[in-house]
């Protein structure tokens, strides 16, 4: 149970794997900025869209902000407050009759003079005082929405930083002080006119004063000290989550355990985690394991044993690594999430979107992903290598297998960071590639080869070259045992004849009468027009260099990498030799991608995510890839594709690619050419358009033309009139020039879409770690 599976990590002979660190290395750094394990646990992950980081996200409440400019709400706050000022004026003096009818109806009739009206005692003083100062906190609740005062001090004061949000709240408290001191507003009667000062000794009077200023100001001091320390809406929505403090089912004490009744176990488990001998790769570990109990109950003992005895080092990869030596992007196991950057605040994004983390977990990867960018736009290190990362985590935590494919040089990690590293044309390279992807099937194995060396031949004939390999991988297994190496190969399809007399005796020799028909059928074509053979020799011929002797070797002196270990979860980086030997690497990345495509889709076990990363996919798309792609999906499988522009795809599969695969990704930089692509793959959606027209007033009266001739000598402008039209019009998402010219460096525009069926409309979104 201390490792939920075995991979094919092969040797190349004379090379031995370094030993494995006898204790897992520790881990560098905590699984968040500065949160410890048990809140990092205790943060919510609430369900969101597809794309949305999960961890501690919370919805973005409201909806899009105020069209209105600055100045029309600085002119609505100004004209509402003076006429509050004007209606509170006219009330409180009296030029408005019969404003006092109210508080006259809801009072006894002997507080008031009979002629009048005024008040007979200090009853009636108070009533109309209570009476005024409510009217004077209606008028000022009902102005200040009407003319938008807590948006304007948000949007005209306080948006210029914490010091000016202080210095607007000090002077609006000022303003409110001197009023209540000037007795303009009737507080300070209210509360201290009516009391028996006369009564009182002169320490009892000032006490009781000294109460009643506490009393009127405090409130005051109070709502204005608040409202100079709130915090902007930006900032309460950027804000780091606040960890539940005690959650309905608390994660550190492992709840699940508890409910089947494992206490010991839970404990033991809860104590690691509280102890800080557990880290987040750990937990996901040990929570993959719990799983694959409950689904084969016969695991428990081993499960259990192995909690007992290794606490948080139970169940650990068969690596013995329970963390990455080095990671440089964020990342949530428990979500499958990694951060690749932030929504822009700005129209082009949904608002609810705006200022939110985007992270990419299998949910989105198992689409697959397209990226297009011009060199230095930061495909590599902004998005290759945090998937790739992130997948890299989840492997360790028995989740997933991930397949990184770059140019020798390539920042895709350190060798460190995965199980496997094949370096092909390097002589000190431990590790060896299978030519034949693992299979044992001739066919396959044929077809999956002949897809990688003449694909992308102008005019070949795939099916045919698959036959023509066929018919001598076949007959060379029935013989040796083994398909045959590079320079056998090259032989047989340049048809030499000792190599093919060769052959054939010992196929007479095993009596494989089959097999000579076969290769009899292959000789007849020898020399024959059309035959595949010479275009299959050249392109083998590429692999049969002396930078690459010794690899792809099938004698057995080895045990060469091949791509059916996706049914265990490995990690592995392959380095191409793309400086000297371009187009035997881009043979071979076509191998690695046909070879995926069909390996992901024939696993028995599919609880595994299989990804592979192809840091640069030119001219390794063929056909047959493209439509192997779009069934990855329900294989729980996906495919990374970085291209420098679509012109590296054949002009024939630019649209499918597009339509095959779910995620999309344009960075900064790139030709509107490849922009008119993916503004036609995002297609339209509808806007409010407003027209506005302007017209040129003509006066028919001789007083109304003077005027205008005025204040066109003045303004310099005729006198026009505006005609708006407003209508629903359908328009591209994002247009080709848009993207070629307006996304900024940096920045980047994905659509994402769920393995179900769920879609995030194009966003334009900060990558990490730019500015």
């Amino acid at each position: 149970m201390d490792s939920e599976g075995t991979y094919d990590g092969a040797t190349r002979a004379g090379h031995v794997p370094p030993p494995l660190p006898p204790t897992p290395p520790k881990p560098r750094h905590a699984p968040t900025a500065g949160a410890p394990l048990a809140d990092w646990l205790r943060t919510p992950r609430p369900p969101a869209e597809p794309g949305v980081w999960r961890f501690g996200h919370v919805p973005r409440k409201g909806s899009a902000a105020d069209p209105a400019t600055d100045r029309s709400l600085l002119s609505g706050a100004v004209i509402s407050f003076l006429a509050c000022v004007l209606v509170w004026s006219l009330i409180s003096n009296n030029y408005i009759p019969y404003t006092d009818l109210p508080v006259k109806l809801l009072t006894p009739r002997d507080w008031w003079k009979p002629l009048d009206g005024g008040p007979v005692d200090g009853r009636g003083v108070a009533a109309i005082q209570t009476y005024m100062l409510l009217v004077t906190v209606a008028l000022a609740v009902w102005f200040s929405r009407l003319g938008s005062w807590g948006l304007a001090f948000e949007r005209l004061v306080a948006a210029r930083g914490r010091r000016a949000r202080a210095v607007g709240a000090a002077a609006g408290g000022l303003f409110v002080a001197m009023l209540i001191w000037t007795k303009t507003l009737t507080v300070l009667g209210l509360v201290g006119g009516h009391l028996p000062y006369e009564d009182m000794t002169p320490g009892t009077t000032d006490l009781v004063t000294l109460l009643v200023y506490v009393v009127v100001f405090a409130p005051v001091v109070a709502f204005f000290t608040r409202l100079a320390l709130k915090s902007a809406p930006e900032e309460r929505s950027k804000a780091a989550p606040v960890p539940l403090a005690e959650p309905v089912a608390d994660p550190v004490s492992w709840p699940e355990l508890r409910d089947a009744g494992l206490g010991e176990l839970a404990e033991r488990l809860g104590g690691e985690v509280r102890g800080g001998r557990m880290n987040d790769v750990d937990y996901a570990r040990i929570r993959r394991a719990w799983e694959g109990v409950r689904a084969d109950p016969t695991r428990l003992p081993a499960f259990a044993d192995a909690v007992r005895d290794k606490g948080a080092a139970a169940c650990v990869h068969p690596s013995g690594d329970r963390d990455l030596p080095v990671r440089a992007a964020r990342h949530d196991l428990l979500a499958r999430q990694v951060l690749l950057g932030t929504v822009e605040d700005q129209e082009r994004n949904p608002y609810a979107r705006r200022g939110t983390g985007v992270g990419l977990g299998p949910d989105v990867l198992g689409t697959s992903l397209l990226a297009v960018g011009p060199s230095g736009s930061g495909k590599t290190a902004r998005l290759v290598r945090p998937v790739v990362e992130s997948l890299a985590l989840q492997a360790l935590a028995g989740q997933a297998a991930v397949i990184a494919v770059g140019a020798a040089g390539s920042r895709l990690g350190p060798d460190a960071a995965y199980d496997i590293v094949v370096r092909v044309g390097d002589p000190d390279s431990v590790h060896d590639l299978d030519l034949y992807g693992g299979t044992g099937d001739c066919d396959e194995a044929a077809a999956l080869l002949a897809e990688a060396l003449v694909a992308d031949v102008p005019g070949a004939d795939v099916r045919r070259a698959a036959t023509a390999l066929a018919q001598l991988l076949g007959p060379f297994r029935a013989a040796h045992g083994r398909f045959p190496a590079v320079p056998e190969l090259r032989e047989l399809l340049d048809g030499v004849p000792t190599a093919v007399t060769s052959l054939r005796q010992a196929l007479e020799g095993a009596g494989q009468q089959a097999m000579l028909r076969e290769l009899d059928a292959r000789e007849r074509q020898y020399g024959a027009h059309g035959d595949p053979g010479p275009a299959l020799a050249d392109r083998i011929a590429l692999l049969d260099r002396p930078a690459f002797a010794g690899f792809f070797d099938t004698t057995g002196r080895g045990r060469p990498f091949s791509l059916r270990a996706l049914e265990h979860p490995v990690r592995v980086r392959v380095d191409l030799p793309e400086r000297g030997h371009a187009d035997a690497s881009r043979m071979l990345a076509r191998l690695l991608l046909a070879q995926f495509n069909a390996s992901a889709a024939a696993r028995a076990d599919r609880s595994l995510f299989a990804f592979l990363a192809l840091d640069d996919a030119s001219h390794t798309l063929t056909p047959e890839t493209v439509r192997g792609i779009q069934r990855l999906r329900s294989a729980n499988a996906g495919v990374l594709l970085s291209l420098r522009s679509l012109d590296d795809v054949p002009e024939a599969l630019r649209t499918p690619l597009l339509g095959a695969v779910g995620c999309r990704m344009a960075f900064s930089g790139v030709t509107t050419w490849d922009g008119q692509r993916f503004a036609e793959a995002w297609g339209t959606e509808w806007v409010e358009t407003r027209d506005v027209t302007h017209r040129t007033v003509f006066a028919d009266q001789p007083l109304t033309r003077a005027i205008h001739a005025f204040r066109k000598m003045v303004t310099g402008k005729a006198v026009t009139t505006d005609a708006v039209t407003v209508r629903q019009v359908e328009r591209e998402r994002w247009s080709a020039s848009e993207l070629a010219h307006a996304v900024p460096p940096g920045c980047a525009v994905l659509s994402l879409t769920s393995v179900r069926g769920e879609r995030a409309a194009p966003l334009l979104l900060r990558l990490a770690g730019t500015s």
